[in-house]
Protein backbone atom coordinates (compact mmCIF):
# COMPACT_ATOMS: atom_id res chain seq x y z
CA UNK A 1 0.00 0.00 0.00
CA UNK A 2 2.64 2.64 1.15
CA UNK A 3 4.72 1.66 -2.58
CA UNK A 4 1.21 2.24 -4.52
CA UNK A 5 0.82 5.30 -2.46
CA UNK A 6 4.29 6.53 -3.23
CA UNK A 7 4.44 5.36 -7.24
CA UNK A 8 1.05 7.20 -7.58
CA UNK A 9 2.36 10.53 -6.10
CA UNK A 10 5.71 10.33 -8.02
CA UNK A 11 4.13 9.97 -11.06
CA UNK A 12 0.94 12.30 -10.58
CA UNK A 13 3.47 14.81 -9.48
CA UNK A 14 5.93 14.41 -12.40
CA UNK A 15 3.07 14.75 -14.50
CA UNK A 16 1.51 17.76 -12.95
CA UNK A 17 5.22 19.84 -12.54
CA UNK A 18 5.77 19.30 -16.53
CA UNK A 19 2.51 21.22 -17.41
CA UNK A 20 2.53 23.45 -14.71
CA UNK A 21 5.90 24.62 -15.47
CA UNK A 22 5.46 24.90 -18.82
CA UNK A 23 2.92 27.06 -18.22
CA UNK A 24 4.49 29.19 -15.58
CA UNK A 25 7.15 29.95 -18.25
CA UNK A 26 4.73 31.14 -20.55
CA UNK A 27 2.66 32.99 -18.24
CA UNK A 28 4.20 33.94 -15.02
CA UNK A 29 7.90 34.22 -15.59
CA UNK A 30 7.56 37.14 -18.09
CA UNK A 31 5.51 38.85 -15.69
CA UNK A 32 7.70 38.21 -12.71
CA UNK A 33 10.53 39.47 -14.85
CA UNK A 34 8.54 42.71 -15.94
CA UNK A 35 7.75 43.53 -12.17
CA UNK A 36 11.14 42.86 -10.84
CA UNK A 37 12.17 46.46 -13.08
CA UNK A 38 9.60 48.16 -10.17
CA UNK A 39 11.26 46.83 -7.47
CA UNK A 40 13.23 48.55 -5.54
CA UNK A 41 15.30 46.38 -3.06
CA UNK A 42 16.93 47.54 0.12
CA UNK A 43 20.67 47.68 -0.40
CA UNK A 44 21.93 43.87 0.01
CA UNK A 45 18.58 42.76 -0.45
CA UNK A 46 17.59 40.70 -3.79
CA UNK A 47 14.25 40.04 -4.60
CA UNK A 48 13.52 36.26 -5.77
CA UNK A 49 10.10 35.03 -7.33
CA UNK A 50 9.45 31.46 -6.35
CA UNK A 51 7.13 29.03 -8.33
CA UNK A 52 3.35 30.41 -8.19
CA UNK A 53 2.43 26.80 -7.12
CA UNK A 54 4.75 26.52 -3.81
CA UNK A 55 4.75 30.34 -2.49
CA UNK A 56 1.10 31.67 -2.59
CA UNK A 57 2.40 35.07 -1.02
CA UNK A 58 5.58 35.65 -2.49
CA UNK A 59 8.11 37.87 -1.03
CA UNK A 60 8.99 39.15 2.10
CA UNK A 61 11.94 42.14 2.90
CA UNK A 62 15.07 41.81 4.63
CA UNK A 63 16.54 44.37 7.08
CA UNK A 64 18.72 46.95 5.57
CA UNK A 65 21.79 45.13 6.69
CA UNK A 66 21.18 41.60 6.02
CA UNK A 67 23.46 39.60 3.37
CA UNK A 68 22.54 39.32 0.28
CA UNK A 69 19.75 36.15 -0.59
CA UNK A 70 21.22 33.71 -3.23
CA UNK A 71 18.51 33.06 -6.08
CA UNK A 72 19.11 31.42 -9.37
CA UNK A 73 20.56 33.33 -11.77
CA UNK A 74 18.31 34.33 -15.19
CA UNK A 75 17.94 32.02 -18.08
CA UNK A 76 18.56 28.13 -18.01
CA UNK A 77 19.01 28.22 -13.78
CA UNK A 78 16.07 29.93 -13.09
CA UNK A 79 14.21 27.59 -15.66
CA UNK A 80 15.63 24.81 -13.65
CA UNK A 81 15.11 25.44 -10.18
CA UNK A 82 11.41 26.39 -10.93
CA UNK A 83 11.17 22.87 -12.68
CA UNK A 84 12.57 21.27 -9.37
CA UNK A 85 10.90 23.27 -7.32
CA UNK A 86 7.73 22.36 -8.80
CA UNK A 87 8.01 18.85 -8.81
CA UNK A 88 9.08 18.84 -5.34
CA UNK A 89 5.74 20.47 -4.63
CA UNK A 90 4.06 18.40 -7.03
CA UNK A 91 4.82 15.17 -5.38
CA UNK A 92 4.17 16.55 -1.91
CA UNK A 93 0.37 17.41 -2.42
CA UNK A 94 0.28 14.10 -4.32
CA UNK A 95 1.10 12.80 -1.20
CA UNK A 96 -1.54 14.46 0.62
CA UNK A 97 -3.93 13.89 -2.17
CA UNK A 98 -3.95 10.04 -1.84
CA UNK A 99 -3.57 10.34 2.11
CA UNK A 100 -7.14 12.50 2.27
CA UNK A 101 -9.05 9.73 -0.02
CA UNK A 102 -7.69 6.42 1.29
CA UNK A 103 -8.40 8.49 4.88
CA UNK A 104 -11.85 9.25 3.38
CA UNK A 105 -12.26 5.36 2.19
CA UNK A 106 -12.27 6.80 -0.84
CA UNK A 107 -11.22 4.51 -4.09
CA UNK A 108 -8.91 6.70 -6.02
CA UNK A 109 -9.73 6.96 -9.78
CA UNK A 110 -9.95 9.77 -12.35
CA UNK A 111 -13.06 10.52 -10.70
CA UNK A 112 -12.34 10.67 -7.23
CA UNK A 113 -8.53 11.90 -7.71
CA UNK A 114 -9.97 15.28 -10.01
CA UNK A 115 -12.66 15.94 -7.50
CA UNK A 116 -10.18 15.55 -3.99
CA UNK A 117 -7.65 17.68 -5.95
CA UNK A 118 -10.38 20.78 -7.10
CA UNK A 119 -11.18 20.34 -3.22
CA UNK A 120 -7.33 20.74 -2.72
CA UNK A 121 -7.26 23.89 -5.03
CA UNK A 122 -10.31 25.36 -3.47
CA UNK A 123 -8.30 25.15 -0.13
CA UNK A 124 -4.99 26.41 -0.36
CA UNK A 125 -5.00 28.84 -3.27
CA UNK A 126 -8.95 29.56 -4.18
CA UNK A 127 -10.07 30.79 -0.80
CA UNK A 128 -6.35 31.86 0.41
CA UNK A 129 -6.34 34.49 -2.73
CA UNK A 130 -9.59 36.03 -1.66
CA UNK A 131 -7.79 37.57 0.95
CA UNK A 132 -4.13 37.32 -0.23
CA UNK A 133 -3.87 37.10 -4.00
CA UNK A 134 -0.40 35.75 -5.56
CA UNK A 135 1.97 38.53 -5.39
CA UNK A 136 4.32 40.06 -7.68
CA UNK A 137 7.94 40.96 -6.11
CA UNK A 138 7.63 44.71 -5.83
CA UNK A 139 3.83 44.32 -4.18
CA UNK A 140 3.20 45.93 -0.71
CA UNK A 141 2.69 42.98 1.48
CA UNK A 142 1.27 42.51 5.42
CA UNK A 143 3.89 40.79 7.67
CA UNK A 144 4.98 37.93 6.64
CA UNK A 145 4.21 35.66 10.04
CA UNK A 146 1.34 37.47 9.88
CA UNK A 147 0.17 36.55 6.25
CA UNK A 148 1.48 33.06 7.08
CA UNK A 149 -1.18 32.35 9.82
CA UNK A 150 -3.89 33.75 7.78
CA UNK A 151 -3.12 31.13 5.27
CA UNK A 152 -2.65 28.32 7.45
CA UNK A 153 -6.09 29.40 8.76
CA UNK A 154 -7.79 29.66 6.10
CA UNK A 155 -6.65 26.56 3.89
CA UNK A 156 -7.51 24.24 7.47
CA UNK A 157 -10.56 25.79 7.79
CA UNK A 158 -11.74 25.46 3.94
CA UNK A 159 -10.42 22.31 3.42
CA UNK A 160 -12.54 21.22 6.92
CA UNK A 161 -15.49 23.06 5.80
CA UNK A 162 -15.03 21.24 1.96
CA UNK A 163 -14.54 17.33 3.73
CA UNK A 164 -18.15 18.03 6.12
CA UNK A 165 -19.78 19.61 3.26
CA UNK A 166 -18.73 16.80 0.85
CA UNK A 167 -17.52 14.01 2.77
CA UNK A 168 -20.15 14.24 6.28
CA UNK A 169 -23.30 15.68 3.98
CA UNK A 170 -25.95 15.73 7.40
CA UNK A 171 -27.48 19.37 7.58
CA UNK A 172 -25.59 20.32 10.74
CA UNK A 173 -22.18 18.85 9.03
CA UNK A 174 -23.20 21.10 5.97
CA UNK A 175 -23.98 24.01 8.19
CA UNK A 176 -20.60 23.77 10.04
CA UNK A 177 -19.01 23.58 7.15
CA UNK A 178 -20.30 26.66 5.65
CA UNK A 179 -19.56 28.93 8.74
CA UNK A 180 -15.91 27.48 8.56
CA UNK A 181 -15.44 28.02 4.90
CA UNK A 182 -16.54 31.51 5.65
CA UNK A 183 -14.98 32.49 8.72
CA UNK A 184 -11.52 33.21 7.97
CA UNK A 185 -12.87 36.01 5.70
CA UNK A 186 -15.36 37.50 8.49
CA UNK A 187 -11.86 37.65 10.25
CA UNK A 188 -10.21 39.19 7.37
CA UNK A 189 -6.19 38.94 6.07
CA UNK A 190 -4.10 41.08 7.03
CA UNK A 191 -4.20 44.37 5.56
CA UNK A 192 -0.94 45.24 3.44
CA UNK A 193 0.97 49.11 4.49
CA UNK A 194 -0.20 52.03 3.35
CA UNK A 195 2.74 52.65 1.22
CA UNK A 196 2.99 52.91 -2.46
CA UNK A 197 4.26 50.86 -5.50
CA UNK A 198 5.21 51.55 -8.37
CA UNK A 199 3.89 48.25 -10.30
CA UNK A 200 0.94 48.82 -11.72
CA UNK A 201 -2.36 47.16 -10.90
CA UNK A 202 -3.49 46.13 -13.89
CA UNK A 203 0.27 43.82 -14.37
CA UNK A 204 -0.68 42.37 -10.55
CA UNK A 205 -3.94 41.57 -11.57
CA UNK A 206 -3.19 39.90 -14.34
CA UNK A 207 -0.49 37.67 -12.32
CA UNK A 208 -2.59 36.64 -9.85
CA UNK A 209 -5.53 35.43 -12.31
CA UNK A 210 -2.91 33.55 -14.05
CA UNK A 211 -1.52 32.05 -11.30
CA UNK A 212 -4.64 31.04 -9.93
CA UNK A 213 -5.51 29.63 -13.66
CA UNK A 214 -1.70 27.39 -13.59
CA UNK A 215 -3.01 26.29 -9.84
CA UNK A 216 -6.32 24.31 -10.83
CA UNK A 217 -4.61 23.08 -13.63
CA UNK A 218 -1.64 22.15 -11.69
CA UNK A 219 -4.11 20.24 -8.78
CA UNK A 220 -6.27 19.03 -12.09
CA UNK A 221 -3.69 17.47 -13.25
CA UNK A 222 -2.48 15.48 -10.15
CA UNK A 223 -5.58 14.41 -9.28
CA UNK A 224 -6.05 12.48 -12.97
CA UNK A 225 -2.56 12.06 -12.44
CA UNK A 226 -2.83 10.29 -8.99
CA UNK A 227 -6.02 8.42 -9.63
CA UNK A 228 -4.85 6.61 -13.04
CA UNK A 229 -1.35 5.56 -11.40
CA UNK A 230 -2.91 4.02 -8.74
CA UNK A 231 -5.54 2.21 -10.87
CA UNK A 232 -2.76 1.04 -13.22
CA UNK A 233 -0.14 0.23 -11.22
CA UNK A 234 -2.62 -1.57 -8.78
CA UNK A 235 -3.28 -3.47 -11.95
CA UNK A 236 0.15 -4.04 -12.53
CA UNK A 237 0.99 -5.60 -9.27
CA UNK A 238 -2.43 -7.90 -9.35
CA UNK A 239 -0.78 -9.53 -12.57
CA UNK A 240 2.50 -10.29 -11.53
CA UNK A 241 1.03 -11.82 -8.37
Amino acid sequence: MILRLLSAALAAGFLAAVVATGLELALTSPLIVEAERYETPAPGHAAQALPIVLAHSGHDHAAPDAAPEWQPAPGFQRMAFTGLATLVGGVGWALILGAVLLACGREPTLQTGLAFALAGFASVALAPALGLPPELPGQEAAPLLARQAWWVMTAAATGMGLYLIGVRRSFIAILGGLVLIVAPHVVGAPPPPSGSSELPAALAAQFAARSLAIGVVFWAMIGLGFGWAWQNFGSAGRRHA
